[in-house]
């Protein structure tokens, strides 16, 4: 499927030289100042949501049916989970496939996509010996006394 741009200003001033674009393509309509939207037909749209519905209950019960190969396969693609503790990888997979269960159903796929880059944070933070071991503590303290905001009101 090819994907074509335009400026969301000329879509506004003519979208009968954009929509024909939707024949062969989805389109991406640029903003300057905003996130970006994309058009797409109604049929590739369900498609598209459909086909990820079946991936992600496929998925799901190879992962409770044969965990070890799922945490293989997720590995394959997500090489970072390599990083994280054993209990922590576990746990990572199952997450991911919950929120992407209930992504697929629900067309909401900003809380799988969120709980990935949480993930990968989390992985890159185990891959530096030195970082993770900080982060595990122990702390000294409360850290320094900082002033209130607009200075001293009590």
């Amino acid at each position: 499927m090819s994907v074509q741009s335009f400026s969301y200003s000329s879509f506004l001033r003519g979208p009968s030289q954009v929509l024909p674009s939707l024949t062969d393509a989805d389109v991406i309509l640029e903003r300057r100042d905003e996130e970006n939207l994309i058009l797409t037909r109604a049929e590739r749209f369900e498609a598209t949501a459909t086909g990820l519905r079946f991936a992600a209950r496929s998925l799901s019960i190879l992962a409770r049916r044969h965990r070890d190969l799922a945490e293989e396969a997720l590995a394959e693609e997500l090489p970072w989970l390599t990083w994280l503790p054993a209990e922590d990888r576990v746990t990572c997979v199952r997450e991911l496939l919950a929120d992407l269960m209930a992504g697929a159903d629900t067309g909401l796929l900003v809380p799988f996509a969120r709980n990935l880059a949480s993930w990968r944070s989390t992985a890159e933070a185990w891959s530096d010996p030195q970082l993770a071991r900080d982060l595990q503590g122990p702390f000294d303290g409360d850290g320094p006394v900082i002033d209130r905001p607009g200075g001293d009101l009590a």
